[in-house]
Order: structure tokens, then sequence, then C-alpha cells
């Protein structure tokens, strides 16, 4: 699936301001679904490095009313990107789906108990510290194994909390408390990840270490090199991708999945579809 990115924010690093009322907001996202998006993540607060606190208040200001029109206007999948309870209980009952928490539910201690009760879509990320303080020296042993442990970690203690397993989907993290060689372990190893045979979600889209590994810092060069990285992820079992640019990755999704599903023919043979652990 692709979740289509609608930044409701004055200074996300890619689209801060695009779409800043609900009307912009709105219409974006309804291209997107024309594209082939099949879940639109809404989010009022930039999580790119260094950025600051946005109160509770503001954020609710800035994406309720994008939840509440694009419901009335569509029936699919709405994800409220925040770690603010608060901020997704109200987006839950505007009609949001899916809580998408860059914090793994561990800043807001009230967020597994609201998922729980309300049984929403999770998606559990990975991430260093907070957005101010992730790109600080980010350190680890072996990133890979990091990572999973944290997601073997969330699995136990959020459905301890009452969270249903079939709800659950992990998210790497990447770029947030990780360098550029960080980022591309995990990505040669994404096949490794999955957990409990739960879905994992990638969001690599624009982000700067693929700026890094061209030797081109350029933002609007990295549409195209999105679109591979979709590609290579499908292929390796990343079976959500979020993206701001939802036509060419969902092409490239279906054609990574077309070439996954070819015949074998004599003295051929094709890679297994990986489907984690």
């Amino acid at each position: 699936m692709i979740m289509g990115i609608v930044n409701a924010t004055p200074d996300s690093f890619s689209d801060g301001g695009l779409h800043a009322n609900a009307t912009q907001a709105v219409a974006h996202a309804l291209a997107m679904i024309a594209e082939g998006a099949e879940i639109i993540d809404i989010g009022g607060e930039s999580t790119r490095p260094g950025a600051p606190f946005v109160a509770a208040e503001t954020e609710q200001e800035r994406v309720l009313p994008v939840i509440r029109l694009l419901r009335e206007k569509w029936d699919g999948l709405i994800s409220i990107d925040t770690s603010k309870s608060i901020v997704a209980e109200k987006a839950l009952r505007e009609g949001a789906d899916i809580v998408n928490d860059v914090s793994g539910l561990r800043e807001d201690p009230a967020m597994a108990e609201l998922c729980a009760r309300t049984g929403c879509g999770v998606v559990v990320m990975h991430m260093l510290g907070n957005p101010r303080t992730m790109q600080q020296n980010p350190a680890y042993q072996d990133v890979v194994r990091e990572v999973k442990e944290f997601f073997e970690e969330r699995f136990q203690s959020l459905t301890r909390a009452g969270i249903n397993p079939e709800a659950l989907c992990f998210d790497p993290g990447i770029g947030f408390g990780k360098t550029a060689a960080h980022n591309w372990q995990l990505i040669e190893n994404l096949g490794q990840l999955g957990i409990r045979n739960r879905p994992l979600l990638l969001g690599v889209s624009r982000k700067s270490f693929i700026g890094s590994r061209l030797g081109d810092m350029d933002l609007s060069h990295r549409s195209w090199p999105t679109v591979a990285l979709t590609a290579a992820g499908r292929i390796a079992g990343v079976m959500i991708h979020r993206v701001h640019e939802v036509r060419p990755n969902h092409d490239a999704l279906r054609m990574s999945e077309a070439i996954l599903s070819a015949p074998v023919h004599a003295g051929c043979t094709r890679p297994a579809i990986p489907q984690g652990e």
C-alpha cells in the first residue's frame, strides 16, 4: 500500500506551508488518492531534525479540520501523525483510523491505552531521543539488531496493554536518530526487520541520506531515487510505503509485485516474496 503524506505544517522539511489550510490539504489528499494512495497520513507537527515542539492546541487546529473534511469526501484509511494522545483521540473521533506515532507510543503514557480502547491501527516507529535531539551523534553497536529488538519489546508491551497484535505495524524510522550509514544498513537488511508476521512501513521519501549517497543535496532531485527505494523495499517485503509523490511510487510498487509474481520459466528462478518472521 501507498501512504500519501499531508503535512499541515509551516515548517516540514519537504512541503512545509504548501497545505496550510484544510481546503488546500484536502485537495492535495484527494489528488494523491486519485493516483493510488490507499492511506492518507495527516500531521500537524514537523518531525524534521531540530524541529520545535508544537502545543497540542496548535496541532489540533492544523489537523482536525483536514481530517473532518477529508472524511466527508472519502471513506478510505486516514492516519494521524502525532505523539500526543489528546490529538490522536480527537482525530479518531473526527474519522481517523490509524495512529502513526514517531515515538513508538513512548512519549505519551496515555497513548497505548487510547489505541487499545479504540481499536485503531497503530504505526510504531523507532527513534532515538526526539526530533530536537535525535541527530546529535546517534550511536549503535548494531543498528539492525537494536531496531528489531525495539520492535519486539514494543510488540510485547503494547499487546500486554491491550492492543490487538493485528493492529500493529512497524517502521524502522529512517532518518530518525540515525546517521546516513545507519539508514543504509537498515535498508540493506529490511528483510530481517519483520517480527511476528506484522507488516513493515518504510518512510524514505526525499530524505537527506539520499542526497548524501548521490553527492547532490538538492531536494528536488530526490524524487526518482525515492521511487527506486520503494521498489527495492517491496522486493525486501515492505508492505506500506509512506511517500510525498504517489503516482511514480505506486507504479514502482506494482511493477515490483509483477516481477515477484511472474511465472517461473524453464532454466530460470525468481526470488521468494519475503513476508517477515
